[in-house]
């Protein structure tokens, strides 16, 4: 390589006349070495990314696990552009053992391994890497590639065996795919024929009984594949029965037209869902469950398989479909070999899912894997990254139900007993440090995993305390083995005592239900004494429902304690519930007193609207035609409303009406009697004052709720909005035939923000609540089915869901500026986008957040880990999986707590709200206190005893109310 560059070197100096090709040679080669550099970095870049920074280490330097699927397809693309081949095979080998590899991606890799491929142990190699691609999804164009491969090696020792074995796992895996089983066969017929056709110049020259073994079997090997495709239902069965008429010397027997009969009436039932499919996009999941379903009826397990496979291909992401197929495979076919590879195919695919894990281990114990590799499967689970701390949770609770189903409870100790112990131990750190830093809460609130152990301590403890059945001479013997077993189940026990105080340390001690399974628990396997101090501590600290706790202590004293244990029994419950209603009232006062500081602050901001009105009054310059009576007809409407009626909006029909002709300038008589003034209101402004007048004086129209089917309510419209009927019309009238458009005004005549709009059919209505937070003038305008809430008042709309959504992502702290493009070309980078929305509240201003909806739960988890934290437009971003909180159920208006803790039924306002009085019209003399009953201690209060009301006669009233 010097020599050359020396070379051309000296060349370039001899031949001065060159000098503007070798100019431009120069210049190409300068863009050259810019490019490869360029490309390096990049290389540099995706590998850092993709391996880690000690890449020039070789093996070590691939040891690091990055779970990013782009960065290691970018690596290999770059090194390919860079002729890198050792780190090509290197990334490639890196990339196959996190995730499996598409039909692309394998071809790609088994042609430049073929390119390379030198002598025999070159071809062995590439064995291998056919063996690993077939592994991973079904392709039948690998398949293809393997067989005609293996044909290249046919004159090596066993080459012949080779290719036939090649193409028969071919046919068995691909042979009944309808579209693209076809080329499997035709190759393996043509390899076969082509023997045939080599073996036949010789075949007159052998004898009868070599001819019958070489000629006659190897012909009779393409009859039978011949007869074998036939008899499957494939695409262009016919042109494969016509040829093989005009192949066959001999008449084609009745049972092979018979077959080929059948399997063409079987393609006529499946050719429905295979056209679905090719009419459909990918990935055509809809389709490809409809054929799930339509070959599970059948029952046919190949055809079964092969479709899941085929679904697979291209919905490799679906953790559901994986689970349906291994669910399948372990009730019905329950093949060792085919089972376990699934799973484990399911888990390298949708790593994130714990329930594909939990299957896996499953049935990896119900196949009897070595312990070892149950073990290793469990490790790789806990860094699969799960994006929930109750999947932690669950895949622990799964390796530990195995390791229980392990152990031989007969025995007194054993290392499979120890082994369980200090797994449970390490589950209870492991949610400790790992999860709870992670998600900030550990997943396991209930301390499940704690009651697990606590229940196989005493497991251990029931299995070891069994009594002998030996009797006489060895009754001394017995007894000692008893006590023995009774000092084994106490130490037990006070294992799961101890396990029972740490679940109660941890926030449970407040709930009823824990301290009941904890005494439900002492109650079969401990004694009375733990039984009796377990309930009185639950008595002290129970907040939930003391009186239940209560009542369970005073039962087990009735039945089992003595009369000191009763009198400390009810004792300990009474100032308890005590304790409790005081507790209840005084929270009932508070919550009492912080509605009438809500009120108080209610009625301040009214006086000062008030007050703010009459200031603004008294400032405002009024017109010299405006007279005494209009500006006291100004204020009498000005009470019920909060804007002042000369700020009057522009509403709609502000023509006047039929019959009434507008007044000239001459017939407007000024403050003198003479022509108008200069500063009189403008035309416009009138007119819309007497549409105001008019609105105002129009009858009301009551909604007629036989409609609601048909009618939509349209709401958070701006107040301004002129003539909302034409304005909103075109906009409904685009979902179909509008029949009235009834916006509602308020006592002045202006627009109240809202709407009915009704049709004539109601699958038009539905087709409008499609409008729904589409903006007007804008503001989001609000759609939504026209309902009774008297009748109906926990009906609500929310149109978006508030449950778990693992492929969608709730971003907050955005800036207010972000617009929905920027948002969305950030966050294409990590996956495809099919929808984001930016929150924004009732003016159409946003809220700093945004929902971002990814294609599948795998891109939405690696959106998280590279967004959260990100620093948009100075302000960092907080990305999380979409979870929102429950949404707190309102206060039924039925019925409300008294302070006293008793029911009282709510007071039911009117349509308008509460009256401007709360005055009782009922003399005071006749008023009588409402006397609660007494609450019994562990039940509800007996009833009142019912006392007849003496009759009185008006003298007796004329007496009570004259009386002081």
């Amino acid at each position: 390589m010097a020599t050359a560059a020396a070379a051309s070197a000296s060349e370039a100096e001899a031949e001065p006349k060159a000098g503007p090709k070798a100019e431009g040679e120069e210049v190409e080669a300068k863009e050259a070495r810019t490019r490869r550099k360029v490309l390096s970095r990049a290389v540099a870049t995706a590998t850092y990314k993709t391996v880690g920074p000690e890449w020039d280490q070789q093996e070590e330097g691939l040891s690091i696990n990055v779970y990013d699927y782009n960065c290691h397809v970018d690596l290999i693309r770059l090194l390919r552009l860079e002729g890198e081949l050792t780190k090509v095979r290197m990334a490639r080998q890196k990339m196959s053992e996190i995730f499996p590899l598409t039909e692309e991606l394998w071809l790609e890799w088994l042609h430049d391994e073929i390119s390379m491929a030198l002598d025999g142990l070159d071809r062995e190699h590439v064995y291998d890497l056919f063996e690993k691609a077939v592994k991973d999804y079904i392709c039948p164009n690998i398949w293809l590639e393997y067989g005609q491969y293996s044909v290249g090696g046919i004159g090596q020792k066993g080459g012949l065996e080779k290719v036939r074995s090649v193409f028969e796992r071919a046919l068995s895996s691909v042979g009944l795919h309808m579209t693209k089983g076809l080329a499997i066969w035709e190759a393996y017929r043509e390899f076969e024929s082509a023997i045939v056709e080599a073996a036949r110049p010789i075949a007159g020259f052998l004898s009868p009984f070599d001819r019958e073994q070489t000629f006659d079997s190897q012909l009779e090997k393409v009859h039978s594949l011949f007869r074998r495709q036939l008899a499957i239902p494939l695409y262009d069965m016919e042109a494969t029965f016509a040829e093989y008429e005009e192949w066959s010397e001999d008449p084609i027997p009745e049972s092979v037209i018979q077959n080929y009969n059948k399997a063409l009436q079987q393609l006529e039932k499946y050719k429905p869902y295979e056209e679905a499919l090719l009419q459909a996009e990918a990935p055509r999941l809809a389709e490809y469950q409809a054929y799930i379903d339509f070959e599970m009826k059948i029952g046919d397990p190949a055809r079964i398989q092969l479709v899941f496979e085929r679904a697979l291909v291209e919905n490799c992401l679906v953790p559901d479909l994986w689970i349906r197929y291994s669910q399948y495979l372990d009730r019905q076919l329950k093949v060792k070999d085919l089972v376990l590879s699934v799973h484990s195919r399911a888990v390298r695919n949708c790593p994130w899912t714990v329930a594909l894990w939990s299957r896996y281990l499953l049935a990896m114990e119900r196949h009897g894997v070595d312990h070892r590799v149950i073990s290793v499967t469990f490790e790789k689970a806990l860094s699969a990254g799960f994006i929930q701390a109750t999947d932690y949770v669950e895949i622990w609770q799964a390796y530990l139900d195995y390791l229980r189903r392990r152990v031989d409870f007969k025995q007194d100790s054993s290392k499979e007993l120890e082994e369980l112990r200090s797994a449970f131990a390490r589950a209870l750190e492991y949610l400790k440090q790992e999860v709870e830093e992670r998600f900030s809460e550990s997943g396991d609130p209930s301390c499940l995993i704690m009651q697990n152990w606590a229940r196989i301590e005493v497991n251990v403890s029931d299995t070891l305390s069994v009594s002998s059945p030996f009797e006489g001479p060895l009754s001394d013997s017995v007894t000692e083995a008893e006590s023995g077993s009774q000092a084994r189940l106490c130490n037990n026990m006070q294992k799961a005592r101890e396990l029972w105080d740490s679940i109660m340390t941890k926030g449970n001690a407040k709930y009823a239900n824990m301290w009941l399974e904890y005494y439900n628990l002492e109650r079969a396997h401990g004694d009375t004494q733990h039984c009796r101090k377990a309930l009185h501590r639950a008595v002290q600290c129970t907040s939930d429902y003391p009186e239940h706790v209560c009542e369970v202590l005073l039962t087990m004293e009735r039945t089992e304690g003595t009369l000191e244990d009763w009198d400390i029994a009810v004792q300990k419950t009474e100032t308890r519930l005590a304790r409790v209603n005081e507790q209840r009232i005084k929270a009932a006062e508070k919550e009492a007193a912080l509605a009438q500081q809500e009120e108080e602050k209610v009625e301040q901001r009214k006086r000062a609207r008030a007050e703010k009105k009459a200031l603004k009054k008294k400032k405002k310059t009024r017109g010299s035609d405006k007279s005494k009576a209009d500006e006291d007809d100004e204020k009498e409407w000005g009470d019920d409303e909060e804007e002042q009626p000369s700020k009057r909006r522009r509403v709609e029909n502000s023509v006047p009406p039929a019959g009434e002709a507008e007044p000239g300038p001459e017939a407007r008589p000024g403050l003198c009697g003479g022509s108008a003034p200069a500063a009189a209101e403008p035309p416009s402004e009138q007119q819309e004052q007497r549409a105001a007048a008019r609105r105002r004086d129009a009858p009301r129209v009551p909604h007629d709720s036989s409609k609601d089917g048909v009618t939509v309510f349209v709401s958070n419209l701006p107040y301004g909005l002129r003539e909302p009927a034409t304005t909103l019309r075109p906009l409904f009238e685009a979902c179909g035939d509008v029949v009235e458009v009834r916006p509602i005004f308020s006592n002045r005549g202006d627009f109240r923000g809202y709407c009915y709009v009704e049709f004539k059919e109601e699958a038009v209505a539905l087709r409008a609540l499609e409008l729904d937070r589409q903006t007007i003038e804008g503001r989001p305008m609000f759609v939504s089915p026209c309902v009774d809430k008297s009748k109906n008042p926990d009906f609500k709309v929310f149109r978006y869901s508030t449950a778990l959504e693992k492929h969608k992502l709730f971003v907050s702290g955005l800036p207010f500026s972000c617009t929905k493009e920027e948002l969305e070309e950030i966050c294409k980078a990590h996956g495809t986008v099919k929808d984001i929305r930016l929150v924004t509240n009732r003016a159409g201003k946003p809220k700093g957040l945004a929902y971002v909806e990814y294609e599948n739960e795998s891109q939405a988890s690696q959106a998280v880990l590279k967004m959260d934290g990100m620093t948009i437009k100075e302000n960092v971003i907080k990305v999380a999986i979409s979870n929102p909180p429950q949404r707190k159920a309102p206060e039924k208006p039925e019925a409300r707590k008294a302070p006293g803790g008793a029911m009282v039924p709510r007071q039911i306002y009117g349509a308008r709200g509460k009256g401007r009085t709360q005055l009782s019209l009922l003399p005071r003399a006749l008023q009588r206190p409402s006397a609660t009953a007494a609450q019994a201690e562990n039940g509800p209060a007996p009833p009142l005893p019912a006392t007849e009301v003496p009759k009185m006669s008006n003298a007796d009233f004329a007496k009570l109310l004259l009386r002081k």
